[in-house]
């Protein structure tokens, strides 16, 4: 008697073990998330070279948001500090630009981005197009960065104030933006992909927080990344970790069912009471959790196309300069063998090949048998390609004029330190 007993109580409590097991098992366990992607995506103020965001970093990082990743197909561009410099910032770009060229879901698909921070329109507003227009194209683009990944998490900003040279129209374009990006942004946020705005134009002094009226020096680079960082460690985890389910279960009931056909019989030397036998009922455990989303969205879905705009990337200046723009230096052009009355220019300075970016004043020559898939030119005087005027414009492979001689001939002629051609 006492040996059945005995394997009784071992029967019992093996099925307590195994009911233990799943239980344990099914516990949710801590898991650390893929990194948030975080893209900046803007004109040569979030690129050029744009060291908000490397502020920004560094304060998400001392602050505990550790696990995140800036993205964007342009580097880092220095900042004397080291941050994660990845960006989608493009000097001289326009929004209306980005949207009627497709320019964006490229860029979304070679980075995709679980949330993105966007100062757009400074380059609308300076080019004179109309607050409806500029709007249009962020609803273009919002739709694309949802096309990309419908969980997107956007953040717009009340652009910088503006105070450039010979731009009179652009203070009051800039409050006249502003005024209308709220409420476009409550009109098209969704509680899948929510639109917040960041106002980054009060309390922003063009005199003391830029060098040109526009762009952001040491002061204006630290507003802006004060502006930021609240909206955006809304939308973070501190640390990156969230809670996981490790495995996958199929809902519904698992059953453990053990019989027994014998009869109860007393305990012996025990002072438990024996547990009724006979048969005894099915253990049911049943198992409905929801899995939490985890910290990594969904993968989102880059054509650089864009028509010039006058204002590019202009690094922050604390002193503006004087050089008196006037009579431009000039060239000596020569007809070309091959080319009948297209022009070439003569001396060539030096012979280039893509990738290829100057900054600054001068006036130059050069011969180049690869520029790349684009070019791109601002704050210029003047710049051609064979003598065809692309002065402070954007130029995509398939619009290059023929080679001459097997070479294009670019003549640059900048004023500024700030004046930028590049061929990439």
């Amino acid at each position: 008697m006492l040996k059945k007993h005995l394997l009784k109580i071992f029967m019992v409590s093996q099925i307590f073990v195994v009911l233990s097991a799943i239980l344990l098992g099914g516990q949710t366990r801590v898991a650390h998330a893929a990194a948030t992607k975080i893209m900046p995506l803007g004109d040569s103020i979030t690129g050029n070279p744009g060291c908000w965001r490397a502020l920004l970093w560094t304060r998400l990082q001392n602050s505990g948001y550790t696990n995140i990743d800036f993205v964007g197909t342009q580097p880092p561009q220095g900042c004397a500090i080291p941050y994660d410099g990845d960006s989608e910032g493009h000097g001289g770009i326009l929004a209306t630009n980005m949207a009627d060229q497709n320019q964006l879901p490229p860029w979304l698909a070679a980075t995709t981005p679980d949330i993105v921070i966007m100062h757009l329109g400074t380059n609308d507003v300076w080019s004179g197009r109309a607050t409806s227009v500029t709007l249009a194209a962020f609803t273009t683009l919002v739709n694309q960065m949802r096309a990309s990944n419908p969980n997107m998490k956007i953040i717009v900003a009340q652009i910088l104030p503006m105070n450039p040279t010979g731009c009179a129209h652009c203070s009051q374009g800039a409050i006249d933006l502003n005024a209308a990006i709220p409420g476009w942004a409550a009109g098209l946020s969704t509680a899948q992909s929510p639109i917040s705005v960041v106002d980054q134009w009060t309390g922003f002094n063009t005199a003391t927080d830029t060098g040109d009226g526009v762009h952001p020096n040491d002061a204006g680079n630290q507003k802006i990344s004060d502006k930021w960082y609240p909206a955006l460690a809304a939308l973070l985890t501190v640390g990156g970790v969230t809670a996981s389910p490790t495995r996958t279960n199929t809902p519904g009931t698992v059953a453990f069912t053990a019989t027994s056909t014998r009869t109860p019989t007393p305990t012996v030397g025990a002072s438990r009471t024996p547990t009724p036998t006979g048969s005894m009922p099915p253990i049911t455990v049943t198992r409905t959790r929801t899995p939490t989303p985890t910290g990594s969205m969904p993968p989102a879905t880059v054509t650089r196309t864009r028509t010039p705009t006058p204002t590019g990337s202009m690094p922050a200046l604390t002193n503006t300069p004087t050089r008196t723009v006037g009579a431009s230096p000039t060239r000596t052009f020569t007809p070309s063998p091959t080319s009948g009355s297209v022009p070439t220019c003569s001396p060539v300075s030096a012979t280039i090949a893509a990738p290829f970016t100057y900054d600054g004043v001068g006036t130059f020559c050069w011969q180049s048998s690869s520029l790349g898939s684009y070019i791109n030119n601002w704050n210029n005087t003047t710049v051609t390609i064979n003598g065809i005027n692309i002065t402070n414009v954007y130029m995509g492979s398939g619009s290059y004029p023929a080679k001459i001689g097997g070479f294009w001939y670019v003549v640059y002629n900048g004023p500024y330190a700030w004046s930028h051609f590049e061929a990439k």
